[in-house]
């Protein structure tokens, strides 16, 4: 607690191993706040370096953080198959407008298991024709994985383009079912 008696908000981060790379987890007492594929250290020191300011907050490395400890034992689980629906609070504060309405449906509405295009991702938020808005809002996505941005494909079928890259989304999509597994 500061002087004043309230609660100090807090920016604690880790990176997890999984089975598409390290993932850097980044939460406040809101809830998950950002999640960085191919966490490498120096993606890592550049993702906290933009993070820390954009929120006000000094990030602070605490692996065994209770904010950090669900998402970390849900994603296992998810990488494990046990898990098809991630519950965790999610702080939302990196994301703003047509970006975080978009994200809203896509967590809220696209299953484990199922894929939306993103002409149809716009028109299910009221933007009929803003195919390419919800491109940009899929790139934006602080929330990647949680906020499933790899559940979004192109409406010929393509797998359309992803922030962490085309082999992690095919990973991520055959983990799911929606694709099936490589070969090599």
């Amino acid at each position: 607690m500061n002087s004043d008696g309230q609660d100090e908000q807090r920016l604690v981060w880790t990176v997890v191993a999984t089975d598409i790379g390290p993932l850097l987890l980044a939460a406040t007492r809101d809830g998950l706040v950002n999640v960085v594929f191919h966490a490498s250290e120096a993606v890592r020191d550049q993702a906290l370096a933009r993070l820390g300011p954009r929120l006000g907050i000094e990030p602070v490395e605490a692996r065994d953080s209770p904010l950090l400890a669900e998402a970390i034992r849900q994603l296992a689980a998810y990488f494990a198959g046990k898990l098809r629906d991630f519950a965790l609070p999610l702080d939302w504060s990196l994301i703003t407008g047509f970006n975080r309405q978009v994200l809203r449906e896509l967590a809220s509405a696209v299953p484990y298991g199922a894929v939306v295009g993103y002409g149809d991702l716009a028109g299910r938020v009221g933007q009929p024709g803003a195919a390419q808005a919800v491109g940009v809002a899929m790139g934006s996505n602080p929330l990647p994985l949680v906020v499933p941005c790899h559940r979004v494909i192109e409406s010929d079928g393509g797998i359309g383009g992803f922030g962490g890259g085309l082999e992690t989304k095919r990973k991520l999509l055959a983990l799911e079912g929606v694709l099936p597994e490589p070969l090599f």
